[in-house]
């Protein structure tokens, strides 16, 4: 049976990350890049496409998993008749080449474990030629290299393309086994002590987490997501994945499976409010700084999504030797959503450059220039149909939360030219541009029948996201037609209390098939309930939502109330955001008083 998405644990070093099973099998590592290629795909294949299992003889899940706190080194622990063993997993920040370390350890009687691990490279595609040197292991096809080596030594045999071995540990015993990758044109990087890099990414770790401000309700949870985003974050530029999978689907056996390895502007404005309230301050700067570096050149030319460090094309392929998880195919790299237009994406841009300005982030000497630019080509831009924030592969529509967003873009700017003299710009010209976005989306884009905003210009579908109107300043909490906005969402999008997108009636989306319930769009219900006055119920919302988590914290992008499976790409930036910002609005950061 295959594992579930909910079976897996993340662990990484800030600029790749692999899946952990409860069988204790790596399913899922793409080197040296969340972006490359992977080595191990059993995640969206089977064995034969890569994997690294070690685990007691004739065990099957762990018996017990967990974070050392505040970290993201795992545990997983099994107890078998014959004694009980932990095995931890992780990857050490590098400096240079990337090392996935597992420790065996045993903590009572003598156990016997076996070891299989199977090197795929290019998604499983690619058997690589394998050989000793220096006493260890080298793998090696085309531009991969990998050394695997174990301390102490353990003895290890070839079968059918698959290095096999097995060892015995007793109480106090400890044998760790280092994966290092490195191009294979250049010398192997030195060797770490795995030991030493354990203690060390603890401290690490657990040093990053104490800047954390916040301290709430749900504090272990608010922490969880936090080291989610800052393991999601690619740090030689600051840029924060969507998630670290590809083609995880939003329905089993479904067609729904998109590439999430790139960073999106959507996610921009949630993403440093919650650094900046949290109290990490250098990685708002960093992820601010990307943000900048990305979307620099012709306005016209904004993109919905860019690479790990701007990078503009990202064709969209798929592979076709993988089957996909459950069946779920096709298996996609890349995605073509990069080529839509999406115009709220300049509101959020201009949103994020807004809150970064209000507060106290290092201005940049062309950060006001960008704007501007942005703003010149929203001017006339807004009133075009675009494809929408949740990428339609659709006719595009003229959204309503598209211009809402427009709408945020020029009172943005308005406001920073009304604080600060110094800024180059007519207020005038904007006012107007805001009051005739503001205008027409009320005129246009409100039904005044069942007193709700839709999703888009005459119609009578509805979209999530327009749970954010209060939340952006559009119109305020207590305005009858929000009121009636979160009522008429909440009731006609949601299965069982959880939220799906929008409407699927086929009048947008061309592709076939329904998708979960999407989990941060239930976050943002939480927050609209809190802002119209009905606090008790965000707040028995936002503690379902925490629940959702798996045995370990992490969400998925989706879930199915019906199964009670997690769904999607998997773990998902955009629900640990939706995690932060609901606690951070429902109880502040738990610092007063």
């Amino acid at each position: 049976m295959h594992p579930r998405i909910e079976d897996y644990a993340l662990i990484g070093d800030r600029q790749t990350a692999a899946l952990v099973g409860l069988d204790g099998s790596i399913d899922w590592l793409c080197l040296p890049r969340f972006d490359s290629a992977a080595c191990f795909a059993r995640l969206l294949g089977t064995e034969d496409h890569g994997h690294w299992r070690i685990a007691p003889d004739g065990a099957d899940a762990c018996t017990r998993r967990a974070y050392r706190p505040d970290t993201l080194v795992l545990d997983s622990e099994w107890d078998t008749p014959d004694g009980r063993i932990r095995l931890t997993d992780f990857m050490p920040q590098r400096d240079r080449a990337p090392d996935l370390v597992r420790v065996v350890e045993g903590l009572d009687g003598r156990v016997t474990l076996h070891g299989s691990i199977r090197l795929r490279f290019d998604y499983g595609s690619i058997v690589p030629w394998l050989r000793r040197a220096e006493g260890h292991h080298v793998a090696v096809a085309g531009p991969d290299s990998v050394w695997l080596r174990s301390l102490p030594r353990v003895r290890t045999w070839g079968e059918d393309f698959v290095t096999h071995c097995e060892f015995t540990v007793g109480q106090g015993e400890k044998v760790a086994f280092v994966l290092t990758w490195h191009p294979s044109h250049e010398p192997r990087p030195p060797f770490i002590d795995p030991f030493e890099a354990l203690d060390g990414s603890v401290a690490d770790w657990r040093a990053w987490a104490a800047r954390c401000r916040y301290r709430g309700p749900h504090r272990d949870a608010v922490m969880r997501s936090l080291i989610v985003l800052k393991a999601l974050t690619y740090t030689p530029t600051g840029g924060i994945v969507a998630a670290p999978t590809t083609s995880l689907p939003e329905v089993p056996g479904g067609v729904r499976n998109w590439d999430y390895r790139y960073s999106w502007l959507r996610d921009s404005t949630l993403t440093l409010k919650a650094l900046l309230a949290a109290g990490y301050h250098e990685e708002a700067e960093a992820w601010r700084d990307w943000l900048l570096r990305a979307v620099a050149g012709d306005p016209a030319d904004l993109q919905v999504m860019y690479g790990l460090s701007g990078e503009r094309r990202l064709p969209e392929y798929e592979l076709a030797w993988l089957p996909g998880l459950q069946g779920s195919a096709p298996v996609r790299v890349g995605n073509e959503a990069v080529k839509q237009l999406q115009l709220d994406v300049y509101g959020e841009v201009i949103d994020s450059l807004s809150l970064a300005r209000s507060s106290g982030l290092p201005v940049k000497p062309h950060m006001w220039q960008v704007q501007c630019a942005l703003m010149e080509f929203l001017r006339s831009a807004w009133r075009q149909p675009d494809e929408g924030v949740w990428e339609v592969r659709g006719t595009r529509r003229h959204f309503v939360y598209s211009k809402v967003m427009a709408w945020v873009a020029a009172d943005r700017t308005v406001r920073a030219l009304e604080a600060d003299p110094r800024l180059e710009g007519d207020p005038e010209r904007w006012r107007a541009m805001r009051e005739e976005v503001h205008r027409e989306v009320c005129e246009r884009g409100f039904d005044p029948e069942r007193n709700t905003f839709t999703q888009y210009y005459g119609s009578r579908g509805l979209d999530a996201a327009l749970l954010l109107i209060p939340h952006v300043g559009f119109l305020p909490p207590d305005d009858p037609r929000v009121i009636g906005t979160v009522d008429a969402v909440r009731s006609e999008l949601a299965c069982d209390g959880l939220l799906r997108r929008y409407s699927t009636d086929g009048s947008v989306d061309s592709l076939p098939g329904r998708e979960g319930s999407f989990i941060v769009c239930s976050f943002w219900l939480a927050d609209a309930l809190h802002l119209t006055g009905r606090t008790d119920e965000a707040r028995e919302l936002f503690e379902r939502l925490v629940g959702l988590g798996n045995d370990v914290g992490l969400l998925s992008e989706e879930y199915d109330p019906a199964s009670g499976r997690l769904l999607g790409n998997f773990p998902q930036a955009f629900s640990h955001l939706g995690l932060v910002a609901g606690a951070l609005d429902l109880f502040g950061d738990g610092t007063a008083g």
